[in-house]
């Protein structure tokens, strides 16, 4: 069986619920999944050097990932020393208060930081919804047109992403399941 890591920082909530439905959706595609807040990462790294796949969660703040996130990215030297991750399977998902948020330039960090560490890279793969004419709302999957990684938005009221940005989560999840599979076989 498969297994990924997915390792996050949530600062009120909504990344980690995001984390989850990417965990669910990593499990329906048949891979085991762990969730692991970056608090918890750097005693926990053998887990990472032994996964299959390492999916990495951030809320965006003010453009970039946030401070702690960029902690476990900046702690991971002695990693990236060994290549401990080289030739994993990597993905990214965030989350923002407003509709961009500038949430890409946070993918666009994971992934660099994933190639840094000699892994590749899953986009989500999957149109947004208005690329077949429907409307762009919380009905439809991949609604914020986010081709990276998943992308979420969630205002301070809101007690977790909108529905269909949760599903979203869970068709990335899915489809690092799916191509950690075929990677190794």
């Amino acid at each position: 069986m498969n297994t990924i890591i997915i390792v996050y920082h949530s600062g009120s909530g909504h990344t980690e619920a995001q984390a989850k439905a990417v965990a669910e959706g990593a499990t329906r595609g048949g891979a085991q999944a762990t969730l692991i807040p970056v608090a918890q990462a750097q005693e926990r790294l053998e887990e990472f050097n032994a996964a299959d796949a390492i999916i990495f969660g951030a809320p965006t703040y003010m453009g970039s990932v946030s401070g702690d996130f960029k902690k476990f990215m900046d702690g991971s030297g002695g990693v990236w020393y060994e290549q401990k991750w080289e030739g994993k399977i990597a993905a990214g998902f965030t989350n923002s208060g407003n509709l961009s948020g500038d949430k890409v330039n946070s993918l666009v960090q994971m992934a660099i930081f994933a190639a840094q560490h000699g892994m590749h890279w899953v986009s989500l793969g999957y149109r947004g919804s208005g690329d077949n004419g429907a409307r762009d709302d919380e009905q439809n999957l991949n609604r914020l047109g986010v081709w990276l990684g998943a992308a979420a938005q969630s205002g301070r009221e809101d007690k977790e992403p909108a529905k269909a940005d949760l599903a979203t989560a869970r068709l990335l999840g899915e489809r690092v399941a799916k191509v950690t599979l075929q990677m190794k076989k």
